[in-house]
């Protein structure tokens, strides 16, 4: 018997110790195209602010492969799965059999449709070598635009403006955080990061990336070495200078980092035979359509507990568990996934943030409560269907939000009580009687 995994983050290492729990001895192979050992990718912010070092972005101890087996193939691409054959194709020309495959490759950054991306000094953050390099230009006094207002934006903006460069975050939307958070909630975290130095321009797309000659923006008012200055011009080395929008209007930039999401890595089964919808296709067990083919993390789509539909749900708590039960399962024995939820929790300059489930969908087949205290930055969004929670939104008071994702994940019936979740000092032992019964047999 012998696995192969693709994929290096959570969803494979999530699969390597599923797999270890079963079966200790046979082979375990891991393929993946960056260079470094498992690392965490929501670290990748603290690196670029200084706040850890890159000993410090493990997402596992150095020994974990040797400890548990594990030949890596890192800094290797996968170019196509021959599954009549049972086998991966690699980059290198080789062939790596397989009896039994992971696909855990994770996703890649979307490329916004903006002119002149590809100009030095524009770059994305999903990637340990796109911080790398991020890190190694930016100064204190720089000026950087962050295209996207999401979470990997933002985290961005928060390191910039920690390293004292003057930052402005733009997004098509008219909100912050769009995708979790209401108007109300994106109004009161848009207030802090200003506050905190952090500039908008929000609801008008950026269209255009502008540059100048890389020579004339490093040497400015010196003449120096100008046969030199001259060739690059020539050659049309530039270094960007500015982020255009729709409406005409620049902002002049010494960097622009682009997070604008991401979307699953599914080149790699084109021709397969496996099926794919928006991700690859996966059961309760996390098993493709194809026998002895499993997918986990954010390339996989499986079952979203709340809004009752397969979707692809790219978080790292669910990317570990994916991987964890298709591990078990690839080494025979038996673990079903019953299925994931969307869920964050973040903090920015201070101000911490959770999220889960229908965290700001407005429908009327769903009820909303909420408790807002603007001037303490303090909001609580409690969304309930037929009487259960689905999704809660916590801003400044995030109490008892691992409370609240239970009773989500477990449907539990809190109707009538509604009004006590939006405190956050409650706990188990204040749930009604009826409440703390139906958790127990949950």
């Amino acid at each position: 018997m012998q696995y192969v995994i693709i994929g290096n983050s959570a969803a494979g290492i999530g699969a390597v110790e599923g797999i270890r729990r079963v079966d200790r001895a046979n082979p375990i192979i891991l393929v993946a195209d960056e260079p470094y050992p498992t690392y965490s990718r929501p670290l990748i912010s603290y690196y670029l602010e200084g706040r850890i070092e890159e000993t410090g972005m493990g997402y596992r101890p150095p020994g974990f492969y040797t400890e548990n087996g594990v030949t890596t193939r890192l800094e290797t691409k996968v170019e196509r799965i021959d599954t009549e054959l049972g086998q991966v194709v690699l980059d290198t020309g080789e062939l790596l059999p397989y009896d039994r495959l992971l696909l855990a490759a994770g996703s890649r950054p979307v490329v916004p449709p903006i002119k002149g991306i590809d100009t030095e000094g524009v770059y994305f953050f999903n990637r340990f070598d796109d911080v790398r390099a991020l890190r190694s230009q930016v100064r204190h006094g720089c000026r950087a635009a962050v295209v996207g207002a999401g979470l990997t934006g933002l985290k961005a903006a928060e390191a910039l403006a920690h390293l004292g460069l003057r930052v402005t975050v733009a997004d098509i939307s008219p909100f912050v955080l769009s995708t979790i958070l209401d108007a109300t909630g994106a109004e009161i975290v848009r207030g802090h990061l200003e506050e905190s130095g952090v500039h908008f321009l929000l609801g008008t797309p950026a269209v255009g990336v502008t540059g100048i000659p890389a020579a004339v923006a490093g040497m400015k008012d010196e003449w120096k070495n100008l046969k030199e200055k001259y060739r690059k011009v020539l050659v049309r080395e530039n270094r960007v200078d500015s982020l255009v929008f729709t409406d005409g209007f620049a902002v002049p930039v010494d960097v622009v980092i682009l997070a604008t999401g991401v979307r699953p890595n599914l080149e790699i089964v084109e021709g397969s035979g496996i099926a794919v919808n928006q991700g690859i296709l996966v059961d309760e067990r996390l098993q493709t359509n194809i026998p002895g083919i499993y997918a986990a993390g954010d390339i996989s789509e499986g079952w979203d507990l709340v809004t009752r539909e397969r979707r692809v749900i790219a978080t790292l708590p669910n990317a570990y568990k994916q991987g964890e039960v298709a591990g078990i399962n690839m080494a025979g024995g038996n673990a079903e996934y019953p299925g994931g939820m969307q869920m964050n929790s973040v903090n920015f300059f201070g101000l911490s943030i959770a999220t889960a489930g229908l965290s700001n969908v407005d429908d009327p087949a769903l009820e909303v409560v909420t408790r807002v205290d603007s001037a303490h930055r303090v909001y609580r969004r409690m969304t309930l269907r037929d009487g259960r929670l689905v999704g809660f939104i916590c801003i400044g008071d995030v109490g008892r939000a691992g409370i609240l994702t239970a009773l989500i994940r477990n449907g539990v019936p809190v109707g009538g009580w509604e009004e006590r979740l939006l405190e956050g000092d409650f706990g188990i032992i204040d749930l009604p009687v009826e409440v703390r019964r139906n958790w127990q047999l949950a």
